[in-house]
Parts: C-alpha cells; structure tokens; sequence
C-alpha cells in the first residue's frame, strides 16, 4: 500500500510555539518527533512505501546532521520515496543513499526524486511534489504537495497532504497528528474541499 506525507519538519523545535504557520503543540521537540514516529508507525507496513514529499527535517540556527535525520528515518516502517524540499540539502539524500538497505522484498529502503513524482490511484494520477502546483483545468488529476503548512491553496485539485495541512480536518476519521495518508483519504479530501469551495466561491 501506498502512503503519502509532507513536511515533518523532525527535530524544528521552533515549531512548537503557538502559531498560526505550523502550529504544534508539544512540550518538546522530542515528543514532537516520538507523535510522529509513532503515528507512521501505528499505519505503515515494512512491504509498504511511504511518499515523502519533502522538508523532512530542520532546524534553522542548527541544521540536524545526516546522522540524525537518517537516526529518524530508520526508526520508520516501509519503504520512502524521498522527493526533495526547499529545505532537504543533497548530501542528506547521498549521505541516506550511501546508508541505504535493502528490505526483505528485495528493494531498497530509501529512493529519490528531485522534483516529484506521478502515479496513479482508482482512476486518478497523482502529481506528488514538494511545492503547489498550478495545473489549470484539469481532469482526474490531482496535485499533492506540501510547503505551505496550515495554509490551503483554494484549488480543490490542490492538496496539502503535510502534517499541519487544513484539510486534514475534511477527513471522517480522526487521525494522531503525523499520520501519513492513504490514497483513499485523499480523494475524501479532495471530495469534501471540492464541495466547500464550491459554495465558499459561489459555484
């Protein structure tokens, strides 16, 4: 099975001040990053693959090593494509590649993607990047991204699958904060912001 989740920012302590950007609240970093673990881990089998789309760990006066950050990732279940944020450095994915090991279904723990990565789920694709995209008028094709935290693009073909998104709270089912998500909760996303933008903007 397929899982997708953007922007666990492990170890950004700065976070955890009340916020409107990324609101997290914690009463440390490391509690923090436990949640987090331990809600991927509760969903994700080791034969599944997790979609990272990206900004995987940060802390601005004191970028996390290598070290650390794959200390995070090998504590994590299943296989991760890694799609790359504004905020994951190169020698992060060489430094997890050099690492990297091979699961017992024979393939590799961590792959990498610069830029994104497309796939397909019950007759939709799925364009999963870091950044928003703006695709015009589309049909069956849905952008998931990150970047933007507790901010929506008002777009229902956009979805902000990070774990601060908004539209986490169109889901039926209460989720632990840091969950990633399965491709059908996505499209209960998408459903439900489509019908609220459409009122909100008088379609």
């Amino acid at each position: 099975m397929n899982y997708f989740i953007s922007d666990t920012h492990f170890y950004h302590y700065q976070l955890l001040e009340p916020n409107d950007f990324a609101p997290r609240h914690f009463k440390n970093g490391a509690a923090m990053n436990q949640q987090m673990i331990d809600a991927w881990n509760a969903r994700v089998e080791d034969k599944d693959t997790v979609y990272h789309l990206g900004d995987i760990s940060m802390r601005p006066q004191d970028t996390p090593t290598d070290e650390e950050t794959y200390d995070i990732l090998k504590q994590l279940k299943g296989h991760m494509i890694l799609i790359k944020g504004n905020h994951d450095y190169r020698s992060l994915f060489k430094f997890l590649d050099h690492h990297n090991e091979t699961m017992e279904d024979g393939l590799p723990r961590f792959r990498f993607e610069d830029v994104g990565a497309l796939l397909k789920f019950d007759h939709m694709q799925f364009y999963c990047t870091h950044y928003p995209m703006l695709l015009g008028k589309v049909q069956q094709i849905l952008n998931l991204h990150g970047h933007i935290h507790h901010y929506s693009v008002p777009v229902a073909e956009n979805i902000n699958i990070g774990v601060d998104a908004p539209e986490r709270e169109y889901l039926s089912e209460d989720l632990p904060w840091g969950s990633p998500l399965r491709g059908e909760e996505i499209i209960e996303m998408y459903e439900k912001k489509k019908i609220v933008l459409a009122k909100t903007q008088g379609k």
